[in-house]
């Protein structure tokens, strides 16, 4: 059953994002994207060496994210991103308005673990600290909900998948009126 809101799926890094994501986006019968994709390479470069992102580094990596939301807009769409701060999610709502935040949230030593385990991926378990540190949960103004990494991703998803369909669908943006060629029996001469 599609839904028409976009989801951003957030949290540190080793929480499940791209699993969720990818249970979220087929439960909901929308396209995914996951954010590693839009970072450009000197950003990869910077946390492979473990050097913490700064917010100049984020900026055009999380304008890519908030266009492909924009442009999902009305149709439906997964994104996973750690959009750790509210400064963040600001910048993506105000790209593409109405997102819904899913947190995957769990404590320092379980994501830890889970780091520790997971190979291949360029982010190194040493920016854990920093992100934990620069994390701010959603407030109550904000549109989402908090899951805990404890329960199985499966769950997770039922959950944000129930979450989701009780909200009223978001607004369609505005479509620009197509202009209609000019009738020229209907062309104004002045007086004759």
């Amino acid at each position: 059953m599609p839904t028409p809101h976009v989801v951003v799926v957030m949290g540190v890094s080793g929480t499940g994002k791209t699993t969720v994501g990818r249970l979220l986006a087929d439960e909901l019968g929308v396209p995914y994207a996951e954010a590693d994709d839009f970072h450009p390479p000197a950003n990869i470069e910077k946390m492979s060496a473990g050097i913490p992102l700064d917010d100049r580094d984020r900026e055009p990596w999380l304008d890519a994210i908030g266009a492909w939301a924009h442009g999902r807009t009305g149709k439906g769409g997964v994104v996973s991103c750690s959009a750790l701060k509210r400064a963040y999610r600001d910048r993506l709502r105000a790209a593409a308005p109405g997102l819904f935040f899913l947190h995957l949230a769990g404590d320092r030593d379980l994501i830890a673990q889970r780091l520790e385990q997971r190979r291949g991926h360029f982010m190194p378990g040493a920016l854990l600290d920093s992100q934990f540190a620069a994390l701010e949960p959603l407030r109550e103004d904000e549109q989402g909900i908090t899951v805990s990494v404890t329960a199985e991703p499966e769950e997770i998803t039922a959950r944000a998948a129930a979450a989701l369909r009780a909200l009223p669908a978001p607004p369609v943006p505005p479509t620009l009126p197509t202009e209609t060629p000019e009738n020229p029996m209907e062309r104004s001469h002045g007086s004759d």
